[in-house]
């Protein structure tokens, strides 16, 4: 944020100790600069030590930059202790103290989506992504609001319910044998253990003695009631929150989470940042008078003091494909007229499939683009095969991790042996690991099966009773060496350049693992138990690349770009049609809302006349959004009795800088100069 001072709201709620405290925030407010500025005052005025304190974000990217941004305005001696983390990982920390507590072991396991996502196709006995998604998401929905399977079982009242309850009892069963937890058992079973145990909490309310919580709006019913409980009667928090840009109902967030606050702490005090320090007023204007159409909570105007603005450009395309057309060649043109960088742009979208033919698009001008939320460093196949290993030695019975480092690479260990593990397992209620070694299990398998298996949790064995001592990097390299995965990822790559990339992501997590340990003073256990909570690989982000940046409205939030280009705003598409039918057009507007604000300088909104669906041409309405922009703010482009999609005056001065630029560059060239640009 470029306000070198701060302004009397923010400095009002920086200052403010005397009980909780709820900042509503609007977009480009200097939310962060209010939370990192907080704890400077905390730490220096409030007499409160930063292990006592704790802030909390929904992405470790945020916590990262709060991280930094605090590590500016105090010393290194002043933030010693001090926890700046997401909800899971501070879940995490409170499990890991306290597992004995719940019946866990302190190394239990954390599965991703994916891995969570295997157990409930087992159960399902399906392979139908959708279905598993629908479930999967069912269950988490249950989780959050702390409805337990055998609850769920006795509420169930159409077949698909009692599927998703009996899926749901089979799946908890599953993740108690293995000794692993999903992501939100990280958030709902700390609540469970301080409601059942008063003397753990107490001990966690004294540890923490102030909160401060990012994102607030963004809280589901399990995380309002951990931070309730840890806040106590004191109420000792400060939460920031935009109910506009609450935007995460399918995830399960609760609006009323807002509401709650007033209600369960009566000496609530409320101050609102309105001022914002990223778009013009034409832009604000447009946002503020669309969600202006939402129920409201609390009123707020944005406003700035960056002048008034280019007017916010609707255009019509004739279909999909000439909508990427024409957003790419206005791009360009925008690009050259303004001598602006690639990086500056923005397309948003509000669903990933409409992104490919806006891929093509730019592709054909061959303009670099960067896609958000692409492939996580953690989620490809490579890795996770080696974290497999590594989850085996801090958890030996995970059994999913098991499955995948057995055969990965492949070791003798049969489909037939691992069937019959499976099944000896199942009737014991014991982890394959565990299962492998028993006599019964023994006597059912010939010896030349046996010994691979035997073989291989030996050396399992072996390596887990070093790794507390041993360095984690060189342990892992030594793990790859006798595996021989260089080896075996060359023989299973069809091609070797294929073999070469995956073998140089393997090498530098290898080379993180040994930094990150090295700098927490971790060995390779502990770390191990990190890494689930990690979705991008830290200190990955090399410097900005200069490329366009595409990206759905959901994850664009938080983010701000000089130039928007916000696509598809249709009947059907935004507001996304399920929504509508489903009465959550308010939760789409505030989607809107989201996309308005990304823009600091010019927003760009279009949208087609017909677009293909299912094959066939359906003629589309514009989405009611752009009807509730004020007409003075909005020009529009390309529809009948409006402007062409490139007018005549644009046209011509267009041709005008064109020529002038080239004139520009010819006479440079004349006098031996390098290019203006």
């Amino acid at each position: 944020m470029s306000a070198p001072q701060l302004n009397p709201p923010q400095r009002a709620a920086i200052h403010y100790l005397d009980g909780p405290l709820l900042v509503l925030a609007g977009a480009g407010s200097g939310k962060t600069r209010v939370i990192t500025h907080k704890i400077a005052h905390l730490i220096r005025e409030g007499g409160i030590s930063a292990r006592n304190i704790a802030a909390i974000t929904f992405t470790n990217k945020a916590a990262r930059e709060m991280m930094e941004r605090v590590g500016k305005l105090l010393t290194p001696g002043e933030l010693r202790g001090l926890t700046v983390s997401t909800f899971h990982s501070l879940g995490m920390q409170m499990l890991r103290l306290e597992a004995p507590h719940l019946g866990y072991k302190p190394q239990f396991s954390i599965l991703d989506a994916f891995d969570a996502g295997k157990i409930i196709a087992d159960t399902l006995g399906t392979t139908a992504r959708d279905e598993i998604r629908k479930v999967q998401s069912r269950i988490s929905l249950w989780k959050n609001d702390f409805k337990s399977p055998q609850q769920t079982l006795t509420e169930a009242d159409n077949d698909w319910d009692h599927v998703c309850a009996r899926t749901y009892l089979a799946y908890q069963d599953t993740l108690t044998a293995y000794q692993a937890m999903d992501f939100d058992d990280l958030i709902r079973l700390p609540v469970e253990l301080f409601r059942r145990e008063p003397e753990v909490l107490e001990r966690w309310q004294n540890r923490l003695r102030y909160l401060l919580i990012d994102e607030y709006q963004d809280t589901n019913t399990c995380q309002y009631q951990l931070v309730k409980m840890l806040t106590g009667v004191r109420g000792m928090f400060t939460a920031v929150g935009d109910d506009d840009q609450s935007i995460y109902a399918w995830r399960g967030a609760n609006m009323d989470n807002l509401r709650l606050l007033q209600e369960d702490f009566p000496r609530l005090n409320i101050i609102k940042l309105e001022q914002n320090y990223r778009s013009t007023v034409r832009i604000l204007r447009a946002a503020n008078a669309v969600i202006s159409n939402n129920p409201k909570l609390f009123e707020k105007q944005l406003w700035s003091e960056l002048g008034l603005g280019e007017p916010i450009h609707a255009v019509q395309c004739k279909d999909d494909e000439h909508e990427a057309e024409v957003v790419v060649q206005r791009l360009l043109a925008h690009k050259f007229e303004h001598r602006t960088a690639f990086k500056d742009y923005a397309i948003l979208y509000r669903g990933n499939y409409q992104s490919r033919i806006f891929e093509q698009a730019l592709r054909n001008q061959k303009i670099p683009y960067q896609m958000a939320g692409g492939q996580s460093f953690f989620d490809k196949p490579e890795i996770k095969d080696v974290l497999a290993y590594l989850r085996l030695l801090a958890n030996p019975n995970d059994d999913p991790a098991f499955i995948r480092a057995v055969t990965t690479p492949k070791r003798g260990v049969g489909a037939g042996t691992l069937e019959k593990l499976g099944a000896w397992a199942g009737e014991r209620k014991k982890s394959l690991f565990a299962a492998a070694h028993e006599e019964g299990f023994r006597m059912q398998v010939q010896a030349a099966q046996l010994e691979p298996l035997g073989q291989f949790c030996d050396f399992l064995s072996a390596l887990q009773a070093r790794a507390p001592r041993e360095p984690a990097g060189e342990l892992v390299e030594e793990l790859l060496k006798a595996i021989g995965f260089e080896a075996w990822l060359y023989d299973s790559e069809d091609s070797p350049r294929i073999a070469e990339t995956k073998w140089k992501n393997v090498q530098e997590l290898v080379a993180w693992l040994a930094r990150k340990a090295e700098a927490d003073g971790k060995n390779l256990l502990e770390l191990t138990q990190t890494i689930a909570l990690i979705t991008m690989l830290e200190g990955r982000e090399e410097g900005e690349v200069d490329a366009v940046k595409m990206s759905t409205l959901h994850a664009s939030k938080g983010l701000e770009y000089p130039h928007v280009f916000l696509v598809g705003c249709e009947e059907g598409i935004l507001p996304h049609s399920e929504s509508v039918d489903n009465g959550m057009v308010e939760e789409e507007r505030r989607l809107m809302y989201v996309g308005i604000t990304r823009a600091q300088r010019s927003l760009t909104l279009s949208y087609c006349v017909k677009r293909k669906r299912a094959g066939e041409w359906q003629f589309v309405e514009p989405s009611r959004f752009l009807d509730e922009i004020g007409g003075e703010d909005i020009r529009h482009f390309g529809r009948p009795g409006a402007e062409p999609i490139v007018s005549k005056s644009e046209g011509k001065s267009r041709l005008a800088n064109l020529s002038a630029m080239l004139g520009e560059k010819g006479k440079a060239r004349a006098a031996g100069l390098s290019d203006p640009d």
